[in-house]
């Protein structure tokens, strides 16, 4: 009999537990990607606005809570599936070359393989990278050209000021590639379930395609008006 400790362990380390790890964690992000979006379009309504809706992240829960512990743990459980994202998809990649020493002989698995393989290994690095520039300037200010004092309204107009058009590019490649990473894990998300049959193929192409060009335009736009001037 499996000793009630080993279980969690044993479920993870099959493939059926490394995909659920990755959908649950997945669907969080995705989430959390929403919610933040949402968050980053109130510059358009005005520097009052946005910078309320920052305060007001910081204050949730009050006086329930202490100043940001909301914050704090949102924070936390991000990083957590982050990095078992992350692990999951590795351990699993790892196990499917094991499983498939040979390479793919027709030309388009073959093609599209690579073309996943490009997008959510490479684009994964990227993306890490970003964020972990993304919370230097945005969230702690050390390199923002407005410090860690400043109102966040403030430091997201210097940051895409126009003499800065090249912290705008690498965060417009950044947001394409989480894009790109979350159409492909929406479609991967698909096949697992089950869904992705002949007769819903379309359908579902067509909703991950949405999904990532509405979160990838709804992110890219606040920096690009930030550079041509219209929010500033």
């Amino acid at each position: 009999m499996t000793p009630p400790r080993a279980l969690p362990r044993r479920l993870y380390g099959s493939s059926v537990g490394k995909k659920a790890v990755m959908a649950v964690t997945g669907a969080i992000l995705v989430l959390y990607l929403v919610a933040h979006m949402a968050g980053n379009l109130k510059i358009f309504l005005g520097r009052d606005a946005f910078d309320h809706y920052a305060h007001w992240l910081r204050t949730i829960g009050e006086p329930a809570l202490p100043h940001r512990v909301f914050l704090t743990v949102t924070e936390v459980v991000l990083t957590a599936a982050v990095i078992l994202h992350m692990w999951s998809a590795v351990s699993l990649a790892r196990r499917a070359r094991k499983a498939r020493p040979v390479r793919y002989a027709a030309r388009p698995a073959a093609h599209e393989h690579r073309y996943a393989t490009h997008v959510m290994r490479y684009g994964g690095v990227v993306i890490l990278l970003f964020v972990i520039w993304h919370l230097l300037d945005l969230t702690f200010g050390a390199v923002n050209p407005k410090g860690g004092g400043a109102e966040p309204y403030d430091k997201v107009v210097a940051d895409f000021a126009p003499s800065h058009w090249y912290v705008t590019v690498f965060y417009v490649v950044a947001v394409v590639m989480v894009g790109l990473h979350l159409r492909h894990g929406l479609w991967s998300a698909f096949q697992t379930l089950g869904w992705g049959r002949q007769g819903r193929y379309r359908g579902l192409r067509l909703l991950a395609d949405t999904v990532a060009a509405l979160l990838v335009i709804g992110f890219v736009s606040v920096p690009v008006f930030v550079t041509i001037g219209v929010v500033s």
